[in-house]
């Protein structure tokens, strides 16, 4: 199990939750971890002030930690705060395009995972044609950005958004019986 050294924030409340008591209240982050998709709840350092969309290391090293103290926990979809729940589409998107040959490599090696299903048909708005014409292409040689996957194919004409749309499904259903992206 590898463990999440960066985290991108999806929310600040510099007086924390309004769950907690008024004594026991403490800034809080809600943040998505960069690797694994993980959703946490984290305690910024004292008179820190972190901006929706940073991407702050929350590793195991706490002197490498320049703006975050510790991660509290792991929260689901549910518990974010509705602002990080909107915000999140847009961070994963960009999320996505910093680590473009992670996901590349996604639609140059996707295998089947069944005999009547393959990896691929698990984005969202992916049908068995556009699947079959990923693996026509791929045939010819890999993927090398998302804009030659888009011109190869077609009919895939935004591979952020699917890639995006998939992981939101998985973060919001925690019953998924695949996950492609989200560590469970």
């Amino acid at each position: 199990m590898t463990l999440e050294d960066f985290a991108h924030i999806l929310d600040f409340l510099p007086t924390g939750s309004s769950q907690n008591k008024m004594y026991l209240r403490e800034p809080l982050a809600y943040a998505l971890g960069s690797e694994e998709f993980k959703l946490f709840e984290l305690v910024p350092k004292q008179n820190v002030i972190v901006n929706i969309g940073d991407r702050v290391y929350i590793g195991k090293e706490a002197e490498k930690r320049d703006k975050i103290l510790h991660v509290k926990r792991r929260v689901s979809f549910e518990e974010l705060t509705s602002a990080a729940q909107s915000e999140l589409p847009f961070v994963i998107a960009e999320i996505v395009k910093l680590e473009e040959p992670r996901f590349l490599k996604f639609f140059n090696e996707s295998q089947p995972l069944t005999i009547r299903q393959h990896m691929l048909e698990l984005l969202p708005g992916l049908g068995k044609k556009t699947m079959m014409s990923i693996l026509d292409e791929r045939k010819k040689g890999p993927f090398t950005s998302f804009d030659d996957l888009a011109k190869r194919v077609p009919s895939l004409k935004h591979p952020i958004k699917v890639v995006t749309n998939r992981i939101m499904m998985e973060l919001n259903d925690p019953h998924q019986k695949y996950r492609i992206f989200v560590s469970r």
